[in-house]
């Protein structure tokens, strides 16, 4: 039986009108913790994060360029197959070329398809966009993504001897924390933070 089907007893709601399955920021964060797990390190997070910046820029730009070949009802498992392969080729490029830096990473980079953000920029921007702008999409939120790895893994490395909860991996959930609290109390556009 399909648990999304199921009604909460005596309420008449599936438990997919809860709060719990309608957050957005959820499905995005379960796929950034294992890559932040993984960026102990200033080049550890900005390796992982030129992966997903080329694995981003490619998706968008293949998929914006085969929009129109994609029949609506096969876009998730193209999109997913798409990315599933580029991130293959990632991992190989890696090993082959980087055979130090992938004995640090190789298990993770695999993980760089559980980032749901690569999908949703392809449902959103790739599919109704041309190539070049999907690529300019794409660069701009790979870089951010790239900058964010990075940075962090530099913050670790940099508190690591004086502060051990920075070298676990739970250390990269409350430095994202701090920066995520810093950047809503940085004042907007407006003034207003």
């Amino acid at each position: 039986m399909n648990h999304l089907n199921v009604s909460d007893a005596g309420t008449g709601r599936s438990p997919a009108d809860s709060p719990w399955w309608n957050t957005p920021g959820l499905p995005a964060l379960v796929g950034i913790f294992p890559l932040l797990a993984a960026s102990n390190s200033f080049a550890t997070g900005t390796a992982l994060g030129i992966g997903s910046l080329a694995v981003l820029c490619a998706s968008n730009v293949l998929i914006s360029a085969l929009a129109g070949s994609i029949p609506s009802r096969l876009r998730i498992p193209a999109f997913l197959v798409l990315v599933a392969a580029l991130v293959t080729a990632v991992d190989l490029l890696f090993q082959a070329h980087w055979s130090g830096l992938y004995g640090q990473i190789g298990l993770f980079v695999p993980l760089i398809a559980t980032n749901s953000a690569i999908l949703a920029r392809a449902g959103s921007v790739a599919m109704h966009r041309r190539w070049w702008r999907a690529l300019l999409d794409g660069v701009r939120h790979g870089a951010g993504y790239t900058l964010l790895l990075g940075g962090l893994g530099a913050l670790r490395e940099l508190l690591a001897p004086g502060l051990l909860v920075a070298a676990l991996p739970a250390g990269a959930l409350f430095l994202l924390a701090a920066v995520i609290a810093a950047r809503q109390a940085w004042p907007g556009p407006r003034g207003k933070p």
